[in-house]
């Protein structure tokens, strides 16, 4: 016990002469364990510097630089909004192929599965840890326009809404594109009407079975 009152009190004693002091007037200058860390090589906006051409320590961007977070050209597919404007565009600014749908669905299962569900329903796997407050991409307020239109969906995908994340820093911007193709496929697949398919093709649409009854 003895020695350990001794060491507490060294490593008291120590801790004072150490920090006790900082910030004190003195005429000495003070110890600098880090200087690195005040005392960085850097340059002043504006002061001269014979590195450069110009001379000058501040240099403009380079061609074709671009702002962190901003788009590198304002079109409808980098933005998903009218050029010049923050009105979103209505339809998907691309074709849609089955390689996109499928591009889609895989992302979509990787990224938007897991807590609006295989279905778009809002019941995903993370309802099981009691995230209950999940959209149903079925709702009116999910629905194609007026209620959102395609360039708002894939603002929500890129920017997050609510309690949702953004996705812009995992997805690229194709690939979110892809993703809303084929949440409107399945917005379709579960709100749309024998009127939606083209009447020559109507004849191919299966009617589905009855609850209980058994396929021949």
């Amino acid at each position: 016990m003895r020695y350990f009152l001794l060491v507490l009190g060294v490593t008291v004693i120590a801790v004072m002469v150490v920090a006790g002091k900082r910030g004190d007037l003195s005429r000495r200058p003070p110890i600098e364990l880090f200087p690195d860390m005040d005392r960085q090589p850097k340059l002043r906006p504006q002061a001269a510097n014979t590195f450069f051409k110009d001379g000058l320590s501040s240099q403009q961007p380079i061609d074709g630089a671009v702002a962190r977070g901003s788009a590198y050209q304002d079109v409808p597919e980098n933005t998903g909004k009218i050029p010049g404007t923050t009105n979103w565009v209505q339809t998907i600014p691309a074709p849609v192929t089955a390689q996109v749908m499928a591009r889609g669905r895989e992302r979509y299962d990787i990224s938007c599965a897991p807590c609006h569900g295989a279905q778009g329903d809002g019941k995903g796997i993370t309802t099981k840890f009691g995230m209950a407050v999940i959209a149903d991409l079925h709702d009116a307020a999910g629905r194609k326009v007026p209620q959102q239109s395609d360039g708002q969906l894939f603002g929500t995908i890129s920017y997050g809404k609510g309690l949702m994340q953004g996705y812009a820093s995992t997805l690229s911007i194709p690939d979110r594109w892809a993703i809303v193709a084929y949440v409107r496929a399945l917005q379709r697949s579960h709100l749309g009407t024998i009127d939606d398919v083209p009447a020559d093709k109507r004849a191919e649409v299966t009617k589905p079975l009855p609850p209980g009854a058994i396929k021949k």
